[in-house]
Order: C-alpha cells, then structure tokens, then sequence
C-alpha cells in the first residue's frame, strides 16, 4: 500500500473521502505498472485512435445508409453527428470558463501524467464530449453503428482518466453534455438536414445520399408463394379458384 502512495500522503493518494480522486488515482494508477507500449498505445487511443474510429465508423455508417429505402433521411441524420459534436464543443466552451476547474496533475502532482501541455481548464472533458455526441447522433441514424460509438466514447472517457489529464466527473459531464445536444437538438437537426439531403438526391450528387442498389424491400405478403405447392416450388404466386373462374 505505501508503495501505491509513490512519496504523497495515503489520504491524497486515496483522495480520503472524495470518490472522484479516489477513482482517478485507482484508474490512473494503472498506467504506473503498465509497460511503456502499453502506455503510448494508450495516449495514441486517447488523443487521436478514437476520433479516427469514430471517423471510419461514420463513413460504414454512411455506405450502409445509402442502400435504404429512406436513405436521403438516414443519411441526414448521419450528417448530423459532426454538426453534434462541433455544437456541443462550442456549449462547452462557456461552462470551461465559467467552472474554470484545474487539470487533475495540478493538484495532484503524483499522477502519471501521459500528455504533456495541457494547460486549458478540466471540466468538462472536450473528448468524451465531442465522441459522445457523435456516438449517440449515430444512434439515431441507425443503432447497430450508434451502439460501437457510444461504446467508444466510453472506452475515451476511460482514456484520459488513464492518461492523468481528466477527473472521473469530467467524463462523465463530457458524457452528458455530448448525449444532450446530440438528442435534444436532433428534431430541429432533421427538420433543416432532411430536405437538404433530398434536393441532394434529385442532382447530380444524388450518389452521396442515395445508392443507385438499394436494399430490396421485402416480399409482399400477396405476392409471396404458397408452400407446399409445384408454383410455390418454381416461385410462381398460386392462384384462388375464384380468380380462375372469374
């Protein structure tokens, strides 16, 4: 246990009975006895993988989108997950400056520290919100892909705790803000973004909203072939005797 101190006092290394610097020393602690790969695989993660994840998975997202039978509004709503993420960084930038919140290795100078320079203020944590907005905007556009996003949004908010340059509450708030101005915003979002992608589809650019192979509706129920006949064997609808007579 004292070696867990690393040359501070146990009740500041613990946070005594504050469960966020608790939480940050037991989450920061980790990059103490992780090897150094480990460490810059970490940072890389945190500072730029993630984002760049997210990056690829809109542009699957995107692909997929295209095929759908709405695909001008799906892919609106695709389009409004970066316009997500810029709006909440930009809300972010008052409540910063207003809580004006130190980062966590100013105060507490045991920290392992993996980014250097940061010097704007902690609260809250520009990347859990910036990749929570676009998580839960890709949600709404379609919630397989929503779903990996949000879980990398997490998986970045876990990062720059590990990394020693944000408190616990800073990602959660991140968390937050991200989540609601990604879903509180999202009526108007569609509202303006929808039509804009529909015009698109009429152009010559229709190919950016719109797959020239949808995907194939599903076989109507009239028109589907009844089992256990030779027309439902060769895919051929069979006919009522009534139809016949007619």
């Amino acid at each position: 246990m004292a070696g867990l101190a690393m040359g501070y006092p146990m009740t500041e290394a613990r946070g005594g009975s504050n469960p966020d610097t608790s939480t940050l020393y037991d989450i920061n602690g980790l990059a103490k006895g992780a090897p150094g790969w480990l460490d810059r695989t970490m940072e890389f993660i945190g500072e730029y993988g993630i984002i760049l994840g997210l990056a690829v998975l809109m542009f699957f997202a995107w692909w997929s989108l295209r095929r759908r039978q709405d695909a001008p509004a799906a892919v609106a709503a695709l389009l409004w997950a970066p316009l997500a993420a810029g709006i909440a960084l930009l809300v972010n930038i008052p409540i910063r400056g207003f809580v004006k919140r130190p980062r966590p290795f100013l105060d507490h100078p045991g920290l392992e520290v993996l980014v250097k320079g940061k010097t704007d203020y902690s609260f809250v944590s520009d990347h859990a919100t910036l990749t929570m907005a676009i998580g839960v905007a890709l949600f709404v556009a379609n919630r397989k892909y929503g779903l990996i996003g949000i879980g990398l949004a997490v998986l970045e908010g876990f990062c720059r705790v590990y990394m020693g340059v944000h408190y616990p509450t800073d990602v959660i708030g991140g968390l937050a803000l991200g989540t609601a101005v990604a879903l509180l915003l999202a009526p108007l979002a569609m509202m303006l973004l929808t039509p804009l992608t529909r015009a698109v589809a009429r152009t010559r650019a229709a190919w950016l909203v719109r797959s020239d192979r949808p995907l194939a509706p599903p076989l109507a129920a009239a028109e589907a072939p009844v089992a256990g006949t030779a027309d439902a064997e060769r895919g051929v609808p069979r006919h009522r005797d009534n139809d016949l007579a007619a």
